[in-house]
């Protein structure tokens, strides 16, 4: 008989503050599990930036990412869908020679279409507004005590991945989408245990930072 895994809750760190266990003790990564996971975003171009991100990091590690970021969004125009859908064949190649960021052709292509897509939702009814109304306007907010309990997908990401595919969107499967719903606030899956789960509930919970749910 072996022992079960132990249950990875979340930890006490030196400032005395609960944290869920992912992002260790780096000081990057807890920084961005403070300040940014979990927190509702509402801003259209915001949210495309952190979905294209998402999208680079199939394959590697969000702190892989997040480490590139300032060099991402320099490369990327501030990711301005507006700029990127202009992106022609000669500054695809600029982008393959930038060592700031994922040289991956395949991913800097799909940029692109995604940039034109988010036009097309963005003047139709808002990407913001487009995104959220799969949680019907307000963030999801799981309970969760350890780590083992987290989903990687739900319906709701399966859902939404399959919508944006069809709008011209790559690199969005339901688990990148899932993962995307948990940074931008959608799904809050902070743990229980972790300092800012209720933190994060309450930003939901407030009308003025919620454009999109009841009056």
């Amino acid at each position: 008989m072996t022992d079960a895994p132990p249950l990875r809750l979340a930890i006490s760190h030196p400032d005395g503050r609960n944290r869920c266990p992912w992002p260790g003790v780096d000081p990057l990564y807890v920084a961005y599990h403070d300040e940014e996971w979990g927190v509702p975003e509402w801003d259209d171009r915001a949210l495309f930036e952190k979905l294209i991100l998402d999208g680079f990091q199939a394959g590697l590690s969000w702190i892989t990412i997040l480490r590139k970021r300032d060099a991402f969004r320099a490369a990327f125009d501030g990711f301005d869908p507006l700029k990127i859908a202009r992106y022609d064949a000669a500054k695809v190649e600029a982008l393959m020679q930038d060592a700031g960021i994922v040289r991956n052709r395949a991913k800097i292509v799909s940029s692109i279409s995604s940039a034109r897509a988010w036009i097309e939702i963005q003047e139709r009814e808002g990407f913001s507004a487009y995104l959220w109304d799969f949680f019907d306007g307000a963030p999801l907010q799981n309970d969760l005590t350890h780590m083992g309990e987290m989903p990687t997908q739900n319906a709701i990401s399966r859902r939404m991945a399959k919508d944006l595919k069809a709008r011209g969107f790559n690199f969005c499967g339901p688990t990148i989408v899932y993962a995307f719903a948990q940074a931008v606030g959608m799904i809050n899956d902070h743990l229980v245990g972790c300092h800012r789960h209720a933190a994060c509930a309450a930003l939901a919970a407030s009308p003025s930072r919620n454009p999109h749910g009841p009056a």
